[in-house]
């Protein structure tokens, strides 16, 4: 299961984690985000080195926020710390896959 991230808990989870971190910011009423989830559950238990995380944006309105979130969904990878790529809008789980792998190289 993909672990939620809460603005309180944001920095621990995200910015401080040791390996990459791939935030999903989502929100409930979004079809394109409900479409993505299962493809993103499937990534997280395949891929070691990288964790997975979302962040609803309704209950959390900081960090996207802090990392200029204009529309859902958008995910974000962080690399020590530090936001490195994003991809906006719903894909496939290959190109998902694909850009995820290419921005972790």
């Amino acid at each position: 299961m993909t672990k939620a991230v809460t603005d309180a808990s944001f920095d621990a989870e995200v910015i401080n984690a040791e390996k990459p971190v791939l935030v999903d910011f989502w929100a409930e009423w979004c079809g394109p985000c409900r479409m993505i989830a299962p493809a993103l559950e499937e990534l997280n238990a395949e891929m070691d080195n990288v964790e997975i995380v979302k962040v609803n944006i309704d209950d959390n309105p900081d960090a996207p926020g802090r990392y200029g979130v204009m529309s859902i969904p958008t995910m974000i990878l962080f690399k020590g710390g530090k936001p490195v790529a994003m991809n906006v809008g719903a894909k496939p789980k290959g190109e998902l896959k694909a850009w995820l792998t290419g921005a972790l190289a």
